[in-house]
């Protein structure tokens, strides 16, 4: 039903990655209140937000009481001051020095920004300015993985080897090369073994650092666990080869935790779980579970020992990175977190959950189920005899049964509708085993569903 809102917004907002002039009837699903791990629609239907709010909210929504008091205080304390030519604030200077003591061994300093994109922005400037100051001004280009997805400001997009996000804004601002990811579904069966795979994986990446000249490759860019192409983890071995690899061909290693990090995958950031030794790292969303908005760069010594060279100018910034309110609130975040466990919460639950998601193999409808943590994702089969969807069955199954039947039986899930369609959870982390387990009920009952449609 379009209510006065949805019908409003459809006039007026532009929504994000959204065809806003062919929204139809329904409208804009317009999202009034939150409490726990759930959020209310404008008709007080409750729904288990089995997305985190976009990854973002690690919290869910009960934590406003003392997330206000942090912020109220901070606001009658310095409502703004910009870190900007020799500035700083003591909410910004805390929140770093936090953050250091988290992060992986070897990073100790902080970029802030307002978002992820900004984040990988900056990760991007700051390689290039090392490689310069070092005295190696050709290192220009990127290694990405495919199907990746890094950010849509115009240097962010050059990571992903997406046409219809680039084409449309002309040639991308920064050359970059694309080597596999690490998804399995599909692959010989000698790549289930990880040795092998990883192997196979790590001689793609250098035949590529070869044939482009390794004094060109500024960083390559990757996530723990990539999110787009279904949370896809990677082999055994992977992370401490690309390490290898940095190492021998003198790049950076740029590891994108805007949503594996702050707990996502049971540890502050998700490279931990698969010894990831990064230069960089980009985080942002679950920074403050979704309470206000930031971003940062989290930068190694040994590079910063470069770009704080006496002399060298860091010529980039953003005027509301690190904001005092966003800082604020981010080391309350910080603080329940550690105070409540919720990492702990993840690391009890998220073998339940991965078995509970293990079990819906058995669907007609199911490809491949993969994840990590509170972080998972079905790949679905089709009708055609690759496994792809007919038209008329994507239109029937991903466009609108499937996501249909999720609403109506309460869960907020992600649907891709894309060559591979995929349904993916990434649900609060403050959730518990019976929530958990009726997201798994809901998504098994609507592939069921789905499964007998497929088969008419």
């Amino acid at each position: 039903m379009t209510t006065a809102l949805s019908a409003t917004a459809a006039r007026h907002l532009l929504l994000n990655m959204t065809p806003n002039g062919s929204l139809g009837d329904d409208g804009v699903f317009v999202v009034r209140s939150g409490d726990g791990p759930y959020v209310h629609d404008e008709d007080g239907t409750r729904y288990i937000d089995g997305l985190s709010g976009l990854y973002c909210c690690q919290l869910g929504y009960s934590y406003a009481d003392e997330i206000a008091e942090a912020a109220g205080k901070q606001l009658r304390e310095l409502c703004f001051s910009p870190l900007w030519s020799a500035s700083a604030h003591p909410a910004a200077i805390e929140l770093a020095e936090r953050l250091a003591g988290i992060v992986p061994a070897g990073i100790e300093h902080t970029f802030f920004s307002s978002g992820g994109a900004e984040a990988v922005e900056t990760a991007w400037k700051i390689a290039r300015r090392f490689h310069t100051l070092r005295g190696e001004p050709g290192r220009t280009k990127a290694i990405s993985r495919r199907g990746a997805y890094h950010g849509l400001t115009l240097g962010a997009l050059s990571f992903t080897d997406d046409p219809g996000l680039i084409e449309p804004y002309g040639p991308p601002a920064v050359e970059t090369r694309f080597v596999s990811n690490t998804n399995r579904n599909g692959l010989p069966p000698e790549m289930a073994n990880d040795s092998m795979f990883t192997a196979h994986l790590l001689a793609e990446v250098e035949s590529v650092i070869l044939a482009e000249g390794p004094e060109t490759i500024a960083m390559l860019i990757a996530e723990p666990v990539q999110n787009r192409g279904g949370c896809i983890t990677p082999p055994a071995g992977y992370w401490p080869g690309l390490r290898a690899l940095a190492d021998r061909y003198g790049f950076l290693l740029v590891a994108d935790e805007v949503i594996t990090g702050f707990g996502r995958l049971g540890e502050w950031f998700g490279g931990d779980r698969y010894d990831a030794r990064p230069d960089i790292v980009t985080v942002a969303k679950g920074i403050t579970a979704g309470y206000a908005p930031m971003g940062a760069t989290l930068v190694g010594a040994r590079v910063a020992e470069v770009i704080n060279r006496p002399g060298a100018v860091l010529n980039h910034g953003y005027t509301f990175g690190g904001h005092p309110l966003s800082a604020a609130i981010a080391l309350r975040t910080l603080e329940i977190m550690e105070r409540d466990k919720v990492l702990d919460n993840v690391r009890g639950l998220q073998g339940g959950l991965a078995s509970g998601m293990a079990a819906l193999a058995d669907l007609p409808i199911v490809a491949d189920i993969r994840g990590a943590g509170f972080f998972h994702a079905v790949e679905l089969v089709g009708d055609q005899e690759d496994g792809g969807f007919s038209d008329a069955a994507r239109k029937a199954l991903v466009v609108d049964l499937i996501p249909r039947r999720l609403r109506e039986a309460g869960l907020l899930a992600r649907v891709y509708n894309r060559a591979a369609p995929l349904l993916q959870i990434a649900p609060p982390l403050i959730s518990d085993r019976p929530l958990l387990d009726r997201i798994v009920e809901i998504i098994a009952d609507t592939l069921d569903e789905a499964s007998q449609a497929l088969a008419r």
